[in-house]
């Protein structure tokens, strides 16, 4: 299913609630860290109180009572407590910055892994950009949870709490005003982190959009260049940058007018404060040290009002990521299915079975009508038909991709939707028409489907598949990098790493998509016997344009709209003249006429209605001859 679109609403309690669980199983493991940065927490923040408290005694004591042997104790007593604040902070950034960026890492991981694990139906319906934005984006801001700045904002409002006590009996009246107009500040930045929310869940949004986009326009940055279209993907990325920057200033804006409250409020409880504490002196109900407590230990309890703007926003930031995390790891993978419990033997006996089998993408929209086949253990299918007929969505179910919504696939009697995958995959064996290869070398790609395999194995693989008479021409062999998608090889090259890698796999039931439609006909007749090789004793479903490929199978389907119209091996459906003499004897005539090289039509002869026998090239001929007059 699609990733959900950003809301519009901001996040409420509810939702914060559906991402608690995340965050408890991501804390847990570190309660004993976060236990110890409390600690050093509390140390720091009480250490940190020891400078404004020594200024009443300092005043009222040292310097108005002319106490001067209290002097050095007081002050040994401050340059300690500003020691231990010291060593503690640098403990704090140490322990839990740290650990923030582990949990970073870890999380990166969990979402690589649990998509790695989801079903190919949630590829085929999000963008491969906006899934890389979802594990490298959106975990960046959890750090906040574990780092210094949820421990940093929960150390504040400890030392708000003591201020809170210690200003209470210097002055109940001036911290009962005091607290007033911070709680006025309160119910505003309340307000204006509902609007803020959505703001960064916006973002989110709009950055994997942006790097999707970006991600497709490099990845097919040929087309791009084929088609001069450089000038519109950078106005198409500009739009999207556009939008991002927008939103930044909004925040930028929404953040910039909380910090100017928070001033104007500081600036407001002192100018209270100020009046308030003059009046009490010149009325000798306080004293001057008294009033410089005040006055410092203040500073402290409007200290969270500001940690809460410049922190609040972090921590906003973060839950908006982890809900977006959330939606991902909310997904349920494919191999925990709980409808998915049978394990099938191992070797399979390759035994494919279609049971009246119906499938559709889209609600109301059929791609696979009423399929029913049968292909024997050690058979070779070939299906054949237009495009958009149906071919690849049967093999995507028999690769277990999909599940049909009527009917069954069964493999070895099982049906396929209640398979373990894991024990199914193992013995599949693929060759897909777009030959995907990584940016290693020839050796990794082509041991990709069994990394224990040995170097023995690995060679005679690339030697079936004739791999070897183009890498040993490379200065590094084997170990040449093939670039991303393997763009330093030709189309045929990368084709034949693809089925050496299908052999080493040692499949037993095997898919071959076009496997030489990006081979001339020197390279196919090169590779045939490769293809032989790893046909020979395995179920194999061959698609396949080009028709001459596929005159030996043991069976051939013919596909439109999504329905088997014709079935039989070659001779009998060439010889009843129906849909697949028609695809066959165009195609042979196109070639014939046009591509043909010289030879390439040398076919053995074929029966025609008379019962006399003549080839398939002199018969096109003779046709051709009759068109033109």
């Amino acid at each position: 299913m699609p990733l959900p679109a950003a809301p519009k609403k901001p996040l409420t309690a509810a939702r914060l609630r559906a991402v608690r669980p995340l965050v408890f199983q991501l804390v847990r493991p570190r309660r004993a860290l976060l236990g110890l940065g409390l600690v050093l927490m509390v140390i720091n923040r009480v250490c940190g109180l020891v400078l404004p408290m020594s200024s009443k005694y300092l005043i009222d004591t040292v310097i108005g009572k002319h106490r001067a042997d209290l002097l050095l104790p007081l002050i040994s007593a401050i340059v300690a407590a500003t020691a231990i604040q010291g060593i503690t902070s640098f403990s704090l950034t140490q322990l839990l910055s740290k650990a923030g960026q582990r949990l970073i890492a870890e999380l990166r991981q969990k979402v690589q892994e649990h998509v790695g694990r989801l079903p190919v139906a949630f590829y085929d319906t999000n963008k491969t950009g906006q899934i890389v934005s979802r594990i490298m984006n959106d975990v960046e801001g959890v750090r906040n949870l574990i780092g210094t700045g949820l421990v940093e904002f929960l150390g504040g409002l400890m030392t708000a709490v003591l201020a809170f006590a210690i200003l209470l009996r210097i002055s109940a009246t001036m911290t009962l005003v005091a607290l007033v107009v911070i709680a006025s500040f309160s119910f505003v930045l309340k307000r204006a982190f509902t609007t803020i929310r959505p703001i960064f869940r916006e973002r989110g949004k709009i950055t994997a959009e942006v790097t999707g986009r970006l991600t497709e326009s490099l990845g097919g940055v040929r087309v791009v260049k084929g088609y001069h279209a450089e000038s519109r993907e950078a106005e198409v990325f500009s739009q999207g940058v556009t939008r991002l920057l927008n939103n930044v200033f909004a925040s930028l804006t929404a953040t910039s007018l909380m910090s100017l409250s928070a001033t104007v409020l500081m600036g407001v409880v002192g100018a209270l404060v100020m009046y308030l504490g003059t009046r009490q002196i010149l009325a000798h109900t306080l004293t001057l040290g008294d009033f410089v407590t005040f006055t410092a230990m203040l500073a402290f309890l409007i200290a969270p009002v500001f940690q809460i703007v410049a922190i609040g926003t972090q921590l906003t930031e973060a839950i908006a990521g982890l809900e977006r995390t959330q939606e991902v790891l909310a997904e349920m993978p494919e191999d925990e299915d709980p409808a998915r419990r049978a394990r099938l033997h191992s070797p399979l006996q390759g035994d494919i079975e279609f049971r009246n089998v119906s499938f559709a993408y889209e609600p109301g929209k059929p791609v696979l009508q009423d399929v029913s086949l049968h292909a024997e253990p050690g058979s070779v299918t070939a299906l054949v038909g237009p495009s958009g007929a149906g071919k690849s969505t049967l093999v995507s179910l028999i690769l277990a991709f999909q599940n049909p919504q009527e009917g069954a696939v069964l493999v070895d009697q099982v049906d396929l939707s209640t398979v373990e995958l894991g024990s199914y995959r193992l013995q599949l064996g693929v060759v897909l028409q777009d030959s995907f290869l990584f940016d290693g070398t020839i050796r990794e790609n082509v041991a990709f489907s069994r990394p224990a395999a040995t170097e023995e194995q690995i060679l005679e693989a690339c030697r079936i598949a004739r791999v070897d008479e183009f890498a040993l021409s490379f200065p590094l062999g084997y170990n040449t990098v093939v670039g991303e998608r393997g763009v330093k090889l030709s189309g045929g090259q990368k084709q034949r790493v693809s089925i050496a890698r299908a052999i080493l796999a040692d499949p037993r039931i095997l898919i071959l998509d076009e496997a030489t439609s990006s081979l001339d006909s020197e390279s196919e007749a090169l590779i045939q016997e490769g293809l032989a090789y790893l046909m020979r004793g395995r179920t194999t479903f061959v698609i396949a344009h080009r028709l001459s490929t596929i005159r030996r199978a043991t069976q051939i389907l013919v596909v439109e709209n999504g329905r088997i119209v014709e079935r039989g091996n070659h001779e009998s459906l060439y010889a009843a003249h129906g849909r697949y003499w028609d695809l066959y004897t165009r195609q042979h005539g196109l070639e014939a006429n046009l591509f043909l090289a010289p030879g390439e039509g040398d076919e053995k002869p074929e029966p025609v209605s008379d019962g006399a026998t003549r080839s398939d090239g002199a018969s096109i001929r003779d046709a051709v001859r009759l068109i033109r007059g």
